[in-house]
């Protein structure tokens, strides 16, 4: 289904904060269990989730998945890559949605907490440009300055919440999965679907209202770009 959207989003200028992948510089790509493309300078389309958002069942598949990859894909090209990694996205999204595990963002103390964190060094170490919470995962679209690696930025947050709430509910162990999924967005048109597919999780995964939170940067809001709900 076509999405709703103002007049032409498309021939919007950039918002504030954003860079997509620029063509005359360099790309390096490092694999772990998904593939991870850097470029200076450039912003990010990033899904992290909590280390129980998934059932065994689903983490065996997955681990089968790659066993049979990696025997089809001996000597890999970063096509082989994408395309393992847009997979996996896509049936760990599903899955995620399914909010299994604690869930520990269904609670607006959590969400909150998370959501401040995100916010912190926001105009110094980085530029968010939106980001949804979801009961046991996050979205969001991050531009980190020079100086700061995105793989960083993101554990410095989770490690600091995930502290946060073994301290408050005498847990311990791993809060997050340990690998976040990460690409960089390509350009205008890449990240318009980037933000309404963050904007309207929520509603497709039927999600209660009071169960999520979601953030847009006000001086993307004025310069047009915006989440667009689903009538």
């Amino acid at each position: 289904m076509e999405m709703a959207r103002p007049d032409d989003p498309f021939n919007l200028p950039a918002p504030p904060g954003f860079r997509g992948l620029h063509p005359d510089l360099p790309v390096s790509l490092y694999c772990r269990r998904l593939p991870h493309w850097r470029q200076s300078g450039a912003s990010y389309f990033v899904t992290f989730r909590l280390a129980d958002a998934l059932p065994q069942e689903k983490i065996d598949l997955l681990n089968r998945m790659r066993s049979e990859w990696q025997r089809s894909h001996p000597k890999p090209t970063e096509e082989d890559w994408d395309a393992y990694a847009r997979e996996v996205t896509q049936r760990t999204e599903a899955w995620s949605d399914e909010s299994f595990g604690a869930c520990w963002f269904s609670s607006r103390v959590w969400s909150e907490e998370l959501s401040d964190r995100l916010l912190h060094f926001q105009g110094q170490r980085y530029h968010m440009g939106c980001f949804a919470i979801m009961p046991n995962h996050c979205h969001l679209v991050m531009r980190p300055f020079d100086g700061f690696e995105l793989e960083n930025l993101l554990q410095s947050t989770k490690s600091l919440v995930a502290k946060k709430i073994h301290s408050a509910n005498g847990t311990s162990g791993r809060l997050w999965q340990e690998e976040s999924y990460d690409r960089i967005i390509r350009d205008e048109e890449h990240l318009w679907r980037v933000v309404q597919y963050i904007g309207r999780n929520p509603a497709q995964a039927g999600l209660p209202r009071e169960s999520w939170v979601r953030w847009i940067a006000p001086d993307w809001h004025e310069a047009g770009w915006d989440f667009v709900d689903a009538d």
